[in-house]
C-alpha cells in the first residue's frame, strides 16, 4: 500500500501538469491558467513528502514552517514597500495599494493568531460558545476570510504572471511592438519606457533577422511629441535603422495601442511572428487584449524597479477582475469562501 501513494500522488501531479501545459500552449491570456499552474504546484507537495520515505514527516513539517514563516513576512514586506514606492513615487492613492494590502493582511493574520488562542483557550466550553455567537466575532472571522480569499487570489495571479516570464520563447521575431508609456515633461523617456526600449533592442540585436520595430503611443494633451515619436529618437541614438522602425502614433489606451498595431501588421506581406515588449507586471492583461482583437503575439516583459513591481501589480490585479466575467466570477468565489461564516451567522 505503501508504494502505492508515492504512484498515485505522481500521477496526480503529472495530470495535473499536463492540464495545465495543454491550456497554457492554446492561449497564455486565459485566467484558468492562474489556478491550474496553482494547483499543478500545489500537487508537487504529497508527491515529494511520499517520496521522500521515512523523512516524509520531516519534510512535511519543514514545508509547512516555512510556508507559514512566508505568510508571516508577507504583510511586513508589503508594508515596507508600500513606503518606499510613496517616497520615491509620491503620495497617490495609487502608490498607497501594496501598504494598503499589507495592512489588511497583517489584521487578518493578527486576528487568526487570536482566535486561535482564543479557541485553544476556552475550547469545549460555554464561554466559547457565547464569543463565538457574537457579532465582533462573526465580523472578524468574515474580514479573515476575505483577506485569505483575496491573498490567495493574488498569490495565484502573482505566480502566472511569474511564470510567464521565465517560460522558453522562439527569438526570430518579424515584428516587435513596444508599448507606449507617458512621457517626462512633453518629451522625455521615462525610465519605464526607456527599460522597454532597451528590452526591445535586445530582442532586435539578437535576432537572426533583425525585426521591425513598432513604437506605439499617441501625443497626450500634456505632451509636445508622441510618444511614439520619442521611441522613435531614442531608437535612432542607440543605431537602429529608421527603416526598421514604423511608427504607430495615434493611439491613447492599452487597447489601441494593440488595435493601431494590428492594422500596422494587416497591411504588410509576408510572416508576421510577433512579439509584444511591456513592463513585466504588464504582460499577461497585454496579451488579455490581444486575444480579444485576434493579434497573434508572444508577450516580453522588461524589468521594472522593484520597489515598483508589487504596487504595479496589485493595479494589473484589481484591473483584470474589473472586468465584468472575472468580477462576478470572483465574488462567487468569495462568497463560496465565506460559508463557514454564514454558518457562524446562522447559529
Amino acid at each position: 500500500m505503501n508504494n502505492i501513494i508515492p504512484v498515485v500522488t505522481g500521477l496526480f501531479s503529472l495530470t495535473c501538469w499536463l492540464l495545465f501545459g495543454y491550456t497554457f500552449s492554446r492561449d497564455r491570456s486565459r485566467y484558468r491558467n492562474c489556478y491550474l499552474l496553482f494547483l499543478a504546484l500545489l500537487s508537487m507537495f504529497p508527491f515529494v513528502i511520499n517520496i521522500a520515505g521515512r523523512h516524509g514527516n520531516l519534510v512535511a513539517v519543514i514545508i509547512v514552517d516555512t510556508v507559514i514563516f512566508l505568510l508571516l513576512l508577507v504583510p511586513f514586506f508589503l508594508i515596507y514597500n508600500g513606503i518606499v514606492m510613496m517616497i520615491k513615487e509620491g503620495r497617490k492613492l495609487s502608490h498607497a495599494l501594496s501598504l494598503s494590502l499589507g495592512i489588511a493582511i497583517f489584521i487578518g493574520e493578527t486576528l487568526v493568531i487570536v482566535f486561535a488562542i482564543l479557541y485553544s483557550v476556552t475550547y469545549d466550553s460555554e464561554k466559547f460558545k457565547t464569543i463565538y455567537r457574537t457579532m465582533w466575532f462573526i465580523a472578524g472571522a468574515a474580514f479573515t476570510f476575505t483577506v485569505i480569499y483575496i491573498s490567495l487570489s493574488f498569490l495565484m495571479f502573482m505566480i502566472y504572471t511569474l511564470f510567464l516570464q521565465i517560460v522558453p520563447r522562439q527569438r526570430d521575431f518579424d515584428y516587435v511592438i513596444i508599448h507606449g508609456a507617458g512621457l517626462l515633461k512633453g518629451d522625455r523617456i521615462s525610465r519605464l519606457l526607456e527599460d522597454r526600449l532597451n528590452k526591445a533592442i535586445d530582442i532586435y540585436r539578437l535576432d537572426p533577422t533583425p525585426p521591425k520595430l513598432i513604437p506605439s503611443g499617441g501625443q497626450g494633451i500634456d505632451e509636445t511629441v508622441s510618444e511614439a515619436e520619442a521611441m522613435k529618437k531614442y531608437l535612432l541614438e542607440h543605431e537602429i535603422p529608421e527603416s526598421d522602425i514604423i511608427l504607430e502614433d495615434k493611439s491613447r489606451t492599452t487597447l489601441e495601442n494593440l488595435k493601431f498595431s494590428k492594422q500596422i501588421l494587416d497591411a504588410q506581406e509576408g510572416r508576421k511572428y510577433t512579439a509584444l515588449v511591456t513592463s513585466n507586471y504588464h504582460v499577461y492583461r497585454a496579451l488579455r487584449y490581444c486575444h480579444k482583437i485576434g493579434l497573434s503575439c508572444t508577450g516580453i516583459g522588461s524589468r521594472v524597479a522593484f520597489y515598483y513591481w508589487p504596487s504595479a501589480l496589485i493595479r494589473e490585479f484589481i484591473a483584470i477582475h474589473a472586468e465584468k466575467k472575472h468580477a462576478v466570477i470572483f465574488v462567487v468565489g468569495w462568497m463560496i469562501s465565506m460559508i463557514p461564516v454564514w454558518l457562524m451567522a446562522a447559529r
